[in-house]
């Protein structure tokens, strides 16, 4: 059966994802869609590649949220941004935030940005799962403790892995950024996710 035979009407579109930013970016595309928020363990596994991290979460909140929601259309996305090969999380608190540019300035930065699109309509592994991890590598400005801790107390980017909102006022403290899709450093790849979506049979213009 072929993908764009399963149904005339376009199938449920669900984002597995908590992220604000994630839900931002998606609504870009002006489609319609539903947030479920995965119930998964996030935690890296011990001697795991930063690559290999990004991939199996971003798989795993897809599954989860098809496994509840069958027959539907399941985006799962997930970061992991990496300094010498080392995994930086998300900082919690300014202390955290600050070490971390701290020992990012003047340096670069690589952060990988994994997607999946689950299709819950297909019953084979090959048909169901798309899955690709898109890198961006971020340089960041050597700049002062009382720079950076002043960006930090106005921006606030705790939640966010290497305490830099490109979107926001992040971009004062990075001096370049090298991507294939500008979207990926944010937290939700648009560009490769449209091409899912094309090859899922998903219609991106709601006059055709």
């Amino acid at each position: 059966m072929s993908l764009t035979s399963t149904s005339k009407l376009p199938p449920r579109l669900i984002l597995a994802s908590s992220s604000r930013y994630r839900h931002e970016l998606l609504s870009r595309l002006q489609l319609s869609f539903e947030v479920l928020i995965p119930d998964i363990d996030e935690t890296p596994h011990a001697g795991e590649r930063p690559t290999m991290t990004a991939l199996r979460l971003a798989r795993a909140k897809a599954q989860a949220v098809a496994m509840l929601k069958p027959g539907t259309l399941v985006i799962g996305s997930d970061q992991v941004a990496t300094l010498d090969d080392m995994q930086i999380g998300k900082p919690g608190n300014h202390e955290n935030a600050l070490l971390q540019l701290q020992k990012m300035r003047g340096r670069r930065v690589i952060f990988h940005t994994a997607l999946c699109l689950w299709d819950g309509r297909q019953n084979t592994p090959e048909k169901q799962v798309q899955i690709e991890n898109i890198q961006t590598f971020v340089t960041f400005r050597d700049l002062p403790d009382n720079e950076l801790s002043a960006y930090l107390h106005i921006e606030q980017p705790y939640d966010c892995a290497g305490s830099a909102k490109n979107e926001g006022l992040g971009i004062t403290i990075i001096e370049k950024i090298e991507s294939t899709d500008p979207t990926a450093l944010t937290g939700l790849p648009l560009i490769a996710l449209t091409t899912m979506l094309r090859r899922a049979g998903v219609p991106l213009y709601a006059s055709i």
